[in-house]
C-alpha cells in the first residue's frame, strides 16, 4: 500500500490502511476455506469467478470510505445484484456474516469508531449490499474518486497462488490544479511502506534486491501477448517470472523483479481487445512510483485514469524501478513488435 506524508492526505491515508487492513481479515479467511470447499464462488458475465470473498471485502471497504468521505464517489469492480437472488441467499448470508465480523473487529492505533468500526450496531444485510453497490460510478476527468478490487487476480485466489487487495485515491485536475499538485508532489514525495496486518513493522521500499532480474507478467496467457514479451525479455537478458494480480506491482516496488510487462493479447475475428480498468492498475502504479520506478503505456506515454471506468485503448503497460532500464524495455518492445508484424505479414496468403 502506498502512504502519503502529506498533511492533506493524512486523513485518507489511516482510512485506506484501516479499511485494505479489515478488507483482508476477510481474504485470509476466504482464502483458507477456499482450499478446501469451492462452493463459495460465482461466474461472473466474463465467465471469471468471484468469492464470498469478493463482496464481503468490498462490502467492508465501501462502508468505511463512506463513513469516512461520504460525498467521495468509489468505482468497485463487483455490484450485490446477484447475491439479491433468492437462490443465492446461502452465500449473501455468507458474505453478510463476513464483512460484519471484519467491521466488528477491536480497533488498533490509528482506527476510528466514526468509521463504522468496532463492537456497535450490526449493520443490515440491506446496508452491506448497498455498500458493494457504492462502487458503480462510472468514473471521468476533474474529480476526486476512490478505486476497489476487493480480490485482484481471483483465479490465483482460487488456486492458491496470488492476490491483492486493492484500493486507490484518485485526485484528477484541471490544468491549472495539475500543475499546483506536481509541484507538492516533488516537493512532498512520500516512499513507498510495506507494513503488517497488525498495523506495525513499516519497511520502506524498495529493500530487497534480487540475485536474478526478471520480467514480471501474467499467469493467465490469456490476458497478454506472450511470445512478444519473451522477444523482450530475451533482448534485455531478462528471465520471465509469471504471477496472479497486482502482487507483480507490490513485488517490482519490493526489488523482487527489474520490469512488469503486460501486452494486449492478440485477437482474432470480430473480439475486440479487452479494456483494461481502473482498479486493475491504479494502485500498482502508485505503488512503483512512490518507490521511486517509472510506469507508462507501451509507447513510453501516461497511463490515463480519467476515461471512466476503463482506461481507454489498450497498449500495454510497462514499469521499471530503474528509470534507465524503462526507456529500453519500450525501445525492446518496438522491435519485437516489427517482428511480430513481420511474422504475421508473411503467415497471411
Amino acid at each position: 500500500m502506498s502512504i502519503v506524508s502529506s498533511d492533506a492526505f493524512s486523513v485518507e491515508k489511516h482510512v485506506a490502511v484501516a479499511a485494505v487492513r479489515r478488507a483482508c481479515l476477510v481474504t485470509c479467511t476466504v482464502f483458507n476455506q477456499l482450499v478446501r470447499d469451492r462452493t463459495d464462488t460465482l461466474s461472473k458475465e466474463d465467465e471469471s469467478p468471484v468469492t464470498v470473498g469478493d463482496y464481503a471485502a468490498q462490502a467492508v471497504i465501501n462502508t468505511i470510505l463512506k463513513k469516512a468521505f461520504p460525498k467521495d464517489p468509489i468505482i468497485g469492480e463487483e455490484g450485490a445484484d446477484a447475491l439479491r437472488q433468492e437462490s443465492n441467499a446461502r452465500l449473501r448470508e455468507r458474505v453478510v456474516a463476513l464483512a460484519t465480523s471484519a467491521l466488528k473487529e477491536d480497533l488498533i492505533d490509528g482506527e476510528k469508531s466514526q468509521w463504522g468500526l468496532g463492537a456497535q450496531d450490526e449493520l443490515s444485510s440491506a446496508a452491506l449490499l448497498n455498500a458493494i453497490d457504492e462502487g458503480n460510478d462510472t468514473g471521468g476527468s476533474n474529480k476526486r474518486m476512490w478505486t476497489v478490487d476487493p480480490i485482484d487476480g481471483t483465479k490465483g485466489f482460487l488456486r492458491g497462488g496470488q492476490y491483492a487487495v486493492c484500493l486507490s485515491l484518485i485526485t484528477l485536475h484541471t490544468p491549472a490544479e495539475r500543475k499546483a499538485a506536481s509541484l507538492l508532489r516533488s516537493e512532498d514525495k512520500a516512499p513507498t511502506r510495506q507494513i503488517t496486518l497488525s498495523g506495525n513493522g513499516a519497511v520502506k521500499l524498495p529493500y530487497f534486491h534480487s540475485e536474478k532480474s526478471y520480467v514480471l507478467q501474467s499467469e493467465e496467457p490469456k490476458h497478454t501477448n506472450v511470445p512478444l514479451i519473451r522477444r523482450v525479455s530475451d533482448e534485455l537478458h531478462l528471465s520471465e517470472w509469471g504471477m496472479d494480480s497486482q502482487a507483480k506491482y507490490c513485488c517490482l516496488a519490493r526489488g523482487e523483479g527489474a520490469v512488469y510487462l503486460r501486452m494486449p493479447a492478440p485477437t482474432t475475428g470480430d473480439k475486440k481487445p479487452y479494456e483494461e480498468r481502473i482498479w486493475d492498475h491504479a494502485p500498482g502504479s502508485i505503488l512503483v512510483e512512490e518507490a521511486g520506478g517509472k510506469i507508462t503505456n507501451s509507447e513510453g506515454a501516461p497511463l490515463q485514469f480519467g476515461l471512466g471506468r476503463g482506461m481507454g485503448e489498450n497498449r500495454g503497460f510497462v514499469a521499471t524501478i530503474d528509470e534507465g532500464l524503462h526507456g529500453r524495455v519500450v525501445s525492446a518492445i518496438k522491435r519485437a513488435q516489427l517482428v511480430e508484424d513481420a511474422t504475421e505479414a508473411k503467415s497471411t496468403p
